[in-house]
């Protein structure tokens, strides 16, 4: 949604959009040392966003919710850029979810757009919290022209302080914050700072709740607690649209502390996610007896529609259908006679499983359903979604009687845009007349995930006798995360899929994208850069392929491919435009930076790849040493990146790092297995993430200085890190890695 600048004066200013509310949610008790050295004084509402102590000190609240890619400091660096204090008085709030009824009586932001996922944030929010900040140094500017009864224009705001030069009068923000939030703008419109003015933005700041997480501060959703609550968890059927046959709560309930047994009726086969299974969540006193009686359930169940699905034919079922024709999603030039017509033809085939999110904080909600109201307190992506939900799962009109308050969240990856969680809370909640919180175990997560979609792709590119490539083909047999989205044919479960024009759509005259629908059971969702992780995989191997059997430098057949500077029309998620002289641009730098072309030690290899994914531009050079058993070790990853306009370099780094080591955890061993139409992972024994001493002991993040509009980096670190490691093991040891995981394919 586009927020108007009328708007966000409009219903920003009249109320203030900071619910400033001390600590928001109770997650424990307070550091001592923090508690100390709180500032004193109450704060007042400084317009949206805003809130100022007597003491000078800021608060300015986060929309977006904050699962450790820095928007709890990228965007209060947005306001305090505009509003002009020192961002290390700034203290940094999650706010809770805004809605209002808009003109046209439907349920809209009150103030921005409030999820977390895509790398939207600061796309989104780049020019409307710039304004926020404009529109509160606007207001506290009019505080001081009246107290000074001067012109407006005659005074500066900057450093916290509003100055008068003429007078030499000075007020800080703190002494004019009572009067300022009672100045009316009308219709005033704030005048944003020119670039080459910025003192916050494009410079590196410490993470504002760095120093709270590394002391083990509460501050996650797993934290919280709210007087009175009872606890609850679930056993879920393990088959995936199974039901039990009989249930057995007898000595659940026997259980000291126990005090209900609710039923989760599961959704409808095929219809939409609500809550993923049907399940039994036993409530009690505390988490531990709720454990205790979910073990001593007895549930006999059904395993349902999809009883005989496992990993080994999932597989093969994807070879069958590429023997054959599927769908056709993008069909330029003449294809076929292209292929006739080639002086060569490569052609290779690629596997990737399913894989989890696997966020370090499981699943969990407070829900408090009362008859009048509902409160949700949970670690969510998406809280309107959650607020959308909830309403829908309890039959409550007035969306707005629901308030969602988001945590900071262990970890999301995507898989937080899902609120099946919250809808189970919810559920929970109303059915025993109490707040309640819920959690999932490990092994929950792991099994009722929603899971990165597996798939088998194919690949064919021809060359002229000249060099030049001529025509490319890519295609999938996947089970697309579209499954069981409302509303929505098979004949476009392709779109979460394949992205038309990525690379090298709009670079090669003759480009078919074709796409075989696969059924499986098992839930689908976003994950990390969704399709991107698996194509960029796919498309950077490949190329590095057909220029080993080329006899050709795989960047500079890259380079020749990309060509120059242009603009692009590129349709999906991260457009409009695609420059693919940017991402030669980040290759170049990638190369130079990691030495790419020069000699190695034997049993040592260098690769590289690169990938455009929503907006941003991220090329990586990966080193890697493999033993005479097999053994490898990454020894280091250099990466450039271009995503425009940088708001804190310091976040960009730490996302491209953090990028780097989950692709490299996911490239290693990851790889969820179904047997018996239920997924058998259920800790880190059988899905066994990257240790610390697989991490690269060195990376290097080099970003790309340019005017471009910002685009975000959550998502960007990670596609390019699978390929350029496979490309790298192959110039180690010359052996192709072609399917993921990359597990004991080296011994």
């Amino acid at each position: 949604m586009n927020v108007s600048r009328r708007n966000l004066l409009r219903y920003g200013a009249a109320a203030g959009a900071l619910i400033v509310t001390v600590p928001l949610v109770s997650c424990g008790r307070p550091d001592e040392a923090s508690k100390q050295a709180a500032p004193q004084g109450e704060p007042v509402s400084a317009g949206p966003f805003v809130a100022i102590r007597p003491d000078n000190s800021v608060i300015i609240g986060f929309p977006n919710p904050e699962m450790g890619q820095g928007v709890d400091t990228a965007l209060a660096m947005l306001i305090a850029e505009e509003l002009g204090v020192n961002f290390e008085n700034v203290e940094t709030q999650q706010m809770p979810l805004s809605l209002m009824l808009g003109d046209d009586g439907n349920i809209t932001w009150k103030n921005l757009p409030q999820g977390s996922g895509g790398s939207t944030s600061i796309t989104g929010h780049w020019e409307p919290l710039r304004m926020a900040g404009a529109m509160a140094r606007m207001l506290l500017v009019g505080a001081a022209a009246k107290q000074w009864n001067v012109p407006a224009g005659d005074l500066t705001a900057d450093q916290g302080i509003v100055s008068h030069a003429e007078s030499k009068q000075i007020a800080t923000y703190g002494e004019l914050a009572k009067m300022a939030g009672e100045i009316d703008l009308g219709d005033a419109q704030p005048v944003l700072r020119a670039k080459d003015k910025f003192k916050i933005i494009g410079k590196s700041q410490n993470m504002k709740n760095a120093r709270a997480i590394v002391t083990g501060q509460p501050l996650y959703g797993i934290d919280a607690e709210i007087p009175g609550m009872l606890h609850a968890v679930i056993a879920r059927c393990p088959y995936f649209d199974g039901t039990a046959n009989s249930v057995d709560d007898s000595a659940a309930r026997k259980i000291a502390g126990v005090r209900d047994v609710v039923k989760i009726d599961g959704p409808a086969l095929g219809a939409p996610y609500d809550v993923q299974a049907e399940g039994y969540a036993i409530v009690a006193d505390s988490i531990w007896a709720a454990m205790k009686g979910r073990d001593a359930l007895h549930i006999e169940w059904d395993r349902g529609a999809f009883a005989e699905e496992n990993s080994a034919d999932f597989k093969s079922h994807c070879a069958r259908l590429l023997d054959g024709k599927g769908q056709i999603v993008r069909s330029d030039g003449d294809f076929d006679a292209a292929m006739d017509a080639a002086d060569s033809i490569h052609e290779a085939t690629y596997w990737q499983p399913f894989v989890s999110h696997s966020p370090l904080e499981p699943q969990n909600a407070i829900a408090d359903v009362k008859p009048d109201s509902v409160r949700i307190i949970a670690p969510t992506q998406t809280p309107a979604s959650a607020n959308r939900m909830v309403a829908a799962a309890l039959d409550i009109e007035d969306r707005l009687s629901i308030s969602v308050e988001p945590t900071r969240l262990g970890g999301g990856f995507g898989r937080r845009l899902s609120n099946d969680y919250v809808v189970e809370a919810a559920l929970i909640s109303k059915a025993v007349g109490a707040p309640v919180k819920l959690l999932w175990t490990r092994d929950d997560d792991l099994r009722h995930d929603f899971y990165r979609p597996s798939g088998m792709h194919h690949l064919r590119a021809a060359f002229d006798a000249e060099g030049k490539l001529i025509a490319w083909t890519h295609r999938l047999a996947s089970a697309s995360k579209y499954y069981r989205r409302p509303n929505l044919p098979e004949s476009d479960y392709w779109e979460a899929e394949l992205y038309p024009d990525n690379f090298p759509g709009n670079l090669v005259d003759n480009y078919r994208v074709e796409y075989f629908s696969v059924k499986s059971g098992a839930p689908r969702g976003s994950w990390r850069a969704p399709a991107h992780t698996a194509n960029a995989f796919v498309v950077e191997s490949f190329l590095d392929e057909i220029a080993e059997t080329r006899g050709e430098d795989p960047l500079t057949l890259r380079l020749r491919v990309l060509g120059g500077d242009r603009e692009l029309e590129y349709g999906q998620h991260g457009g409009p435009i695609f420059n693919p002289g940017r991402l030669a641009g980040v290759l170049k730098l990638a190369a130079e930076k990691g030495g790419f072309g020069q000699a190695m030690p034997d049993g040592q290899g260098r690769g590289i790849a690169c990938h455009f994914t929503f907006g941003g531009y991220v090329a990586q050079v990966v080193d890697v040493a493999v033993d005479a058993a097999g053994k490898l070790k990454v020894l280091k990853v250099v990466g450039a990146v271009d995503i425009g306009q940088v708001v804190n370099p310091n976040g960009v780094k730490a996302q491209h790092e953090g990028g780097i080591n989950d692709g490299l955890s996911t490239a290693l061993r990851l790889a969820i297995d179904i047997e018996g139409g239920r997924v058998i992972n259920g800790n880190f024994d059988s899905y066994e993430l990257m240790k610390i001493a697989d991490a690269p002991p060195i990376i290097e993040t080099h970003i790309v200085k340019n005017d471009h509009p910002p685009a975000g980096m959550g998502e960007m670190g990670l596609p390019p890190l699978a390929p350029a490691l496979a490309n790298a093991i192959f110039r180690a040891t010359g052996k192709r890695i072609r399917e993921l995981p990359i597990g004991n394919q080296l011994s």
